[in-house]
């Protein structure tokens, strides 16, 4: 059964829009702001909500660079993240109940304190590639299998 989620990073060059997750799945790790796409929802529109109710935030244009399918063993679940960078953005980034924002330098991003699939995907989000991944992980949220792959199509 596959879920349909969103992710959007804030690009604003040299600096990215990260957030510290308080509460629920990946308390504690950095991540880009987005989750659920509710029904009689685009994946667009999900990722502006999820965006402003994160961050506090409003993404004007967006573009979707990447998905990537999770699996977490043990679970039949697949998360289906469609991500997307934000370089057009208006507001300033406020804490939510959920995340507390931050910038970070590109070359100074804490992928010691994100998902570990990140460290994987990140270099073609910066350059602006399209790109779509696999990733099982277990238990302990450790990679267990992993593809990535530049795309010329979402």
């Amino acid at each position: 059964m596959k879920k349909l989620q969103t992710l959007c990073v804030i690009h604003k060059h040299p600096l990215v829009l990260l957030g510290m997750k308080k509460r629920g799945f990946g308390v504690g790790r950095w991540n880009g702001f987005g989750g659920k796409v509710q029904p009689g929802e685009t994946i667009e529109d999900a990722t502006r909500r999820e965006v402003k109710e994160e961050s506090g935030v409003d993404v004007r244009e967006i573009e979707k660079l990447g998905i990537i399918e999770f699996e977490f063993k043990g679970n039949p679940e697949i998360l289906e993240v469609h991500i997307f960078r934000a370089l057009d953005f208006y507001g300033e980034p406020v804490e939510s109940e959920e995340m507390r924002p931050c910038w970070f330098a590109v070359d100074e991003i804490p992928f010691a304190a994100m998902w570990p699939d990140d460290i994987y995907w990140f270099p073609l989000f910066f350059k602006g590639k399209k790109f779509r991944g696999k990733f099982l992980f277990d238990d302990a949220h450790n990679i267990l299998e992993h593809t990535i792959a530049e795309v010329k199509l979402l």
